[in-house]
């Protein structure tokens, strides 16, 4: 299972991050501003760089063939992400949409009797006030 849950979480993990530097529209901007101090693929960087010991530690391993550890910068890299499948989810159509969206209407739909207790109420309410002011 856990394998399963690196394999299927390991590149939004790295996708969380934010677009590439190259790609951000926003990151140089918010580096200037000191709203952020690291840059997305800085962020992503110390990341992995966290991962793969933890990784290792577990006796997993990381669904990155390309991963390797940069002798010069003292970094791991890792191999390249699908961005468009990140723009994908970002347009709301991402592989679990349908079922996150059909969920969402399920839980709304069995909420109602909730929404229309404390709507209820709220009148209920409303009537006592309006009789204690007559």
């Amino acid at each position: 299972m856990a394998q399963d849950a690196v394999n299927r979480w390991y590149a939004p993990a790295l996708m969380m991050f934010g677009p590439p530097d190259d790609d951000s529209p926003n990151s140089k901007q918010s580096m200037a501003w000191n709203i952020k101090r690291f840059s997305n693929d800085e962020l992503r960087s110390r990341f992995v760089g966290m991962m793969v010991e933890q990784v290792r530690v577990l006796g997993l391993t990381l669904p990155d063939d390309q991963i390797r550890f940069n002798e010069d910068t003292k970094k791991w890299e890792h191999g390249p992400l699908d961005w468009d499948e990140f723009h994908e989810v970002l347009a709301g159509r991402g592989p679990c949409n349908a079922q996150r969206l059909e969920r969402r209407r399920a839980a709304h739909d069995e909420g109602a009797w909730v929404r229309e207790a404390a709507a209820a109420y709220a009148a209920k309410q409303s009537a006592k006030q309006k009789e204690y002011a007559a």
